[in-house]
């Protein structure tokens, strides 16, 4: 039973966050997938959560006032977490002092600090990610359905297919693919470490504390970070 609850809760996080973005994206560019690229990502992202139909249509009825909502504002914090470790948070907040708050006492409980807007940005490249599991095709055929597509770069490896692009063409290379291989796994623009810093067993142990405890803040999206860490140190902190 508490398996069943845990569980229970963790959905209900993950179809919060899911529908707040389906939100803000009907909001900004209507509820029509075919003209709205972000809504079509948040879409797929919903289906492949397995997010009810009934919970999709009514988020995005809250983003184009079909039905009452608060609105959601896009925000983004930067900071440092432990080993010198650059961080992008990306938040929608309906109370941006709340998440302010509760942001920053995320970070200094776990070795943390956040730093102004632009301190760590330039670290990292904003791009266009897709990606598939590694049963969608062979390696080279996704190599050269994606580069033919517009694709940057592509990563194929046993734990799936990672296609890069500029953020101008993600969804137009996202739409190529679909064609070929169906729905993506995730279609999203990400913050892409430009280099990476090698974080020790100490320090790695609390940056996934931190990480944590930002992925258990109801208004985060998601996480961005540049470090490194040995296998062999992962494979103690995870058995």
């Amino acid at each position: 039973m508490y398996r069943k609850g845990a569980q229970d809760k963790k959905r209900a996080k993950v179809f919060g966050k899911l529908g707040r973005e389906l939100q803000v994206a009907a909001k900004e560019g209507g509820s029509d997938p075919d003209s709205n690229p972000r809504l079509r990502a948040a879409i797929a992202a919903a289906r492949v959560a397995n997010m009810p139909k009934d919970n999709i249509e009514r988020a995005i009825k809250k983003g184009t006032g079909e039905t009452d909502a608060g609105g959601y504002e896009e925000i983004r914090y930067e900071g440092f977490g432990p080993g010198g470790v650059a961080l992008i948070v990306e938040a929608l907040s309906d109370n941006r002092n709340r998440t302010a708050s509760e942001i920053r006492t995320a970070f200094s409980k776990n070795g943390g600090s956040l730093a102004e807007t632009g301190a760590v940005s330039f670290m990292f490249e904003r791009v266009g990610e897709i990606r598939y599991s590694a049963s969608a095709a062979s390696d080279e055929a996704m190599f050269e359905a994606a580069l033919e597509a517009g694709a940057e770069d592509v990563q194929s490896s046993a734990d799936g297919h990672e296609i890069v692009c500029a953020p101008a063409n993600l969804h137009a290379v996202a739409a190529a693919l679909v064609k070929g291989f169906g729905d993506p796994g995730s279609t999203k623009l990400v913050w892409k470490p430009r280099s990476t810093v090698p974080v020790g067993e100490d320090d790695a142990q609390t940056l996934f504390n931190l990480f944590n405890a930002l992925d258990d803040n109801d208004d985060v999206q998601s996480v961005s970070a540049n470090y490194e860490i040995a296998e062999e140190t992962m494979e103690r902190l995870t058995a």
